[in-house]
């Protein structure tokens, strides 16, 4: 349905939508030109997984609400912003109590598995005495006064955390990859310093020849633009590049046909550009960089084309989209290796970073180092406690047999000695 659409796409991004009751429009197109056509069966595609802690417990959420045909009827009739401003929560007092009864197992189960990570968390730390149920209170996406029972405030908090966690996640990726690259940078620096002067001349020369062999790749067209499309209607679709057609070729790459172009269709559109560039064969060539290039392809053409910024293409954007002059006369597209991903300034701040987590960590290996060496030492210390009364014990036993013995002579007489 439509409405599964909107909920899931727009308000928990990266789970697919697989249920619609749209039709796409007819195509006149020779479908025996197409590269790789699948009939695409939407019940075998899996949801990809949002990367949220509460995933599991986000799906399983839908998949009981698409079971109450009044709450579905509701959802199909909502906009974005109904959906997104909670106001549709207030329905989940109307489904059926087969359903609430569900929803309210999968929020005890949700309750019990948060308080099992807080308490393995604590236990690591070695902490005691800490409330676990005040500590319920950092995780949004349910109400954590209730904990058996699920209510509309938690419908209302699961899509307000997720919408908002969402749209937090590709400045998340951006920030991590940076991490990254300047991780790069430091362990590269520091394993400089350990060479003589000949061998850093060498791998610093290493370095730069590798740099420019994978600068030297052709031209990458600009993502979005009608080059970059036409390219993938002729090489990937196997299309006369004289026949591109906007809406053919929209309808050719909404892959499940719900008449949206989602972030994941779109990211497959620039696969061909980032062939150009990137090959795993390639030693100079990283496959993380590659993933930040799409990244960064896609949120590009989301904010160009994407008018309602939805998180959602569809056909009426996309065409409006071809009619700009951008489209038809496009700026150059500036690669990651053309642009500077970090400052000196920021490299030395992360480095100063690192250099306290290292320190961290070296204080509490000493400390558990001091740990160690005092249970050794009290166990070496009980060992020869055990060994010092196990040696009274064998005595005392052996005095004990002695006394029990009476003396006798070889043939068995009772041997006296004579006083003297």
């Amino acid at each position: 349905m439509m409405w599964r659409t909107i909920l899931l796409r727009y308000c928990f991004l990266l789970v697919s939508c697989l249920l619609t009751a749209l039709e796409a429009v007819p195509i006149d197109i020779d479908k025996t030109k197409v590269k790789n056509t699948q009939p695409v069966d939407s019940a075998k595609i899996e949801p990809p997984d949002t990367g949220l802690y509460y995933d599991e417990y986000l799906k399983q959420v839908i998949d009981v609400l698409e079971t109450d045909n009044h709450f579905r009827e509701k959802l199909q009739k909502a906009d974005i912003e109904e959906i997104k401003s909670g106001r549709l929560s207030k329905e989940l007092d109307l489904v059926s109590h087969h359903v609430r009864t569900k929803l309210d197992e999968l929020k005890r189960q949700e309750v019990a598995r948060l308080r099992m990570l807080i308490k393995a968390k604590l236990d690591s730390l070695q902490d005691t005495g800490i409330d676990h149920h005040a500590l319920l209170k950092q995780f949004d996406h349910l109400n954590h006064l209730n904990p058996d029972k699920f209510e509309s405030t938690d419908l209302d908090m699961l899509i307000k955390a997720a919408t908002s966690d969402l749209e937090h996640y590709d400045k998340t990726r951006h920030e991590e990859f940076k991490k990254y690259e300047m991780m790069k940078e430091h362990e590269r620096r520091e394993y400089l310093k350990t060479l003589n002067e000949e061998k850093r001349k060498e791998e610093e020369s290493k370095f730069e020849e590798m740099r420019k062999k994978h600068e030297n790749h052709p031209k990458i067209n600009h993502p979005g633009s009608k080059d970059q499309l036409k390219e993938v209607w002729e090489e990937t679709d196997g299309l006369d590049p004289n026949d591109f057609d906007p809406k053919t070729f929209f309808k050719l790459h909404d892959v499940n046909n719900d008449g949206f172009l989602d972030e994941q269709e779109l990211e497959a559109l620039f696969t061909k550009e980032l062939e150009k560039v990137y090959d795993p064969k390639n030693e100079e060539d990283d496959m993380v960089e590659m993933e930040e290039e799409r990244l960064r392809m896609r949120e590009h053409v989301m904010n160009e084309v994407d008018a309602n910024k939805d998180r959602l293409v569809t056909l009426d954007e996309f065409l409006k989209a071809t009619e700009k002059k951008e489209f038809l006369e496009p700026d150059s597209w500036e690669t990651l290796d053309q642009q500077q991903l970090f400052t000196e300034e920021e490299l030395k701040e992360y480095e100063n970073l690192i250099s306290l987590q290292e320190n961290e960590l070296k204080k509490k290996a000493d400390e558990l180092q001091k740990q160690k060496e005092e249970l050794q030492r009290q166990h070496d210390q009980l060992e020869a406690q055990k060994l010092e009364y196990h040696q009274v014990v064998q005595q005392m036993e052996q005095k004990k047999l002695q006394q029990e013995i009476s003396p006798s002579g070889p043939g068995g007489e009772l041997k006296f000695q004579p006083r003297m």
